[in-house]
């Protein structure tokens, strides 16, 4: 092998052997910490505060109205912060945002997109960089993990009259007693690896060219290992984690990788030990996994083959992307934010090739389910999950059942308008985006790659993914808005049509496995699953892919 494929090969081996060492006990803390009981001083003297009963039990219903409703305000909240930054300490100058740019950000970091249409060392302080931009990174991811961990609890249950545990007691939990601790190991780690983490202002530098250059300081540290952990993805600069500053050397890129994956491929072992059935958890990660792989793989392969004229006579694809990195070190991270709903990058995505940009647009596409966003990608793969054994049932003629839980008619209109939300929204959007003038206006390029920009920006948006190809210049009111809509649409509508599922999964009373029964934790059920989901994405995106990606890597 050459060296640069040895880079590649053992860059990934390392991340496996991290990720596989924490799975079990980090799996298993998770389960123990939505499972039990007790509750901390701290968390105590929250419930108390906000005058919330954390022991009692809600029905889907009341879930959902506390999830929306805690939204709301936190959307209210992050906009005037943004409105009113130029009379907030610690402003650095800066103005506030305009309303349309506003809404957008507030509305994208409160649904855990992070998408960013301005540079956020020209733009955000620090008070709106601690205070609104990072509080939401914690509980937005707070929010997608309660939601799957309420689905896992509608497996888990029988004849509970729709309820599916508590709102505010799983949110909390989440942040207290995991994405904080956590956050504070990575945050030191990286500050190890030479992110910075301060509260300077802009400071005059002088570079090598003997030129005079303003540089940022700022709590960049802390903000970026919540971002990668809570997938995220918001940068504290406007490179994002290809700023030397916020992702320095591929010691801390690898680390940034690992906090992206961490979560995402831990939660399926939580949801086995929930429901009783940890080969279940084996099944689902199998599935992820087998899916990112074949991505990573594909993705960097194109990356380093460098298919096309212009990487071809320079010898290499390595236009946007950093050299401390490389190209493996950049298709590795390319896939581990598009896979899950990261949206953080190290590199331009607009800059990848044409089968490259291709792949991460797909990853998208498919969900974000291998392995997805903090928890959205586990209640995402729980779905198709669910549609995998009512194809099943259909083929044998038996009543489809998963985890002990009949598949009915209700249960799959719930999931059939789950599996078409996202779809709706990106095919829409793109359809909008390029017939109107003011979407038109912000393309940089005309023909396939000028598509491919808007249907990566609006595939971005409806799976609150956050990354985009470069080339468009979104920060105009059209796209602030009719994204802005896409992101809220793309969150809550799933949201609340997982927590319904779970609520009438939770009612129901289990039935007993017969010899007739489906087995959902064996490699054959996990075969038939992923299949369930490329064709569900094939058969949905194909043509619009055609006229993008695809027609641009064949010319």
């Amino acid at each position: 092998m050459s060296t640069p494929v040895l880079v590649a090969v053992a860059q990934v081996l390392v991340l496996l052997v991290l990720l596989a060492a924490v799975h079990a006990p980090l799996g298993a803390y998770m389960a123990r910490v939505y499972s039990s009981p007790k509750h901390l001083r701290a968390e105590r003297l929250w419930y108390r505060l906000v005058r919330v009963d954390p022991d009692a039990e809600q029905r889907w219903t009341t879930y959902l109205m506390s999830l929306l409703g805690f939204s709301l305000v936190s959307v209210l909240f992050l906009y005037g912060m943004l409105r009113l930054q130029a009379y907030l300490p610690w402003s650095l100058g800066f103005t506030g945002f305009d309303p349309a740019g506003a809404w957008n950000t507030a509305v994208s970091f409160v649904t855990n997109t992070n998408w960013q249409w301005y540079s956020g060392e020209a733009a955000a302080g620090h008070l709106v960089q601690m205070a609104g931009l990072a509080v939401q990174n914690f509980v937005s991811a707070a929010v997608g993990m309660a939601v799957a961990i309420a689905l896992a609890r509608g497996f888990a249950r029988s004849g509970t009259d729709a309820r599916i545990g508590n709102f505010w007691s799983d949110l909390t939990r989440g942040v207290t007693r995991i994405l904080l601790p956590l956050s504070l190991v990575a945050a030191i780690l990286l500050m190890v690896g030479g992110v910075i983490q301060n509260l300077d202002p802009h400071t005059a530098i002088t570079t090598v060219e003997g030129a005079t250059q303003q540089s940022l300081g700022g709590p960049v540290a802390s903000q970026e290992a919540i971002k990668e952990l809570g997938t995220n993805g918001g940068g504290f600069f406007n490179a994002n984690s290809g700023h030397p500053l916020e992702n320095p050397t591929p010691f801390t890129n690898l680390v940034e990788i690992f906090l992206i994956l961490l979560i995402p491929f831990t939660l399926p072992r939580t949801f086995g030990i929930l429901v009783g059935d940890k080969r279940q958890g084996w099944a689902i990660l199998g599935v992820m996994g087998g899916l990112a792989l074949a991505s990573l793989v594909l993705t960097t392969w194109a990356e380093m083959a460098g298919p096309g004229a212009a990487p071809q006579a320079a010898g290499a694809a390595m236009e946007g992307k950093e050299t401390r990195f490389g190209l493996a070190g950049s298709a590795l991270f390319a896939v581990a934010t598009t896979a899950t709903s990261t949206g953080a990058v190290n590199a331009s995505h607009d800059s990848l090739t044409a089968p490259g940009g291709g792949l991460v647009l797909f990853n998208m596409l498919l969900g974000e389910i291998a392995p997805g966003g903090v928890g959205s990608g586990l209640y995402g793969m729980l779905v198709l999950a669910v549609v995998a054994v009512f194809i099943a049932g259909l083929m044998v003629g038996r009543t489809p059942e998963y985890l002990g839980k009949k598949i009915g008619r209700q249960e799959m209109t719930l999931v059939a308008l789950y599996v078409l939300t996202t779809p709706a929204l990106v095919l829409v959007g793109t359809a909008t985006a390029v017939v109107v003038q003011p979407g038109l206006a912000g393309l940089q390029e005309s023909g396939p790659h000028g598509l491919s920009e808007v249907l990566y920006a609006y595939a971005s948006a409806a799976n609150n993914n956050g990354s985009a190809f470069g080339g468009l210049t979104s920060g105009t009111p059209f796209y602030e808005v009719t994204q802005g809509i896409a992101m809220l649409a793309g969150r809550f509508v799933p949201i609340a049509l997982v927590l319904a599922l779970a609520g009438r999964l939770a009612s129901q009373t289990a039935v007993p496995a017969t010899a007739g029964t489906l087995p959902t934790h064996r490699p054959l059920f996990a075969g038939m699953l992923a299949t369930v989901a490329i064709v569900v994405v094939g058969l949905t995106f194909i043509p619009v892919l055609s006229l993008g990606p695809v027609v641009e890597s064949l010319s």
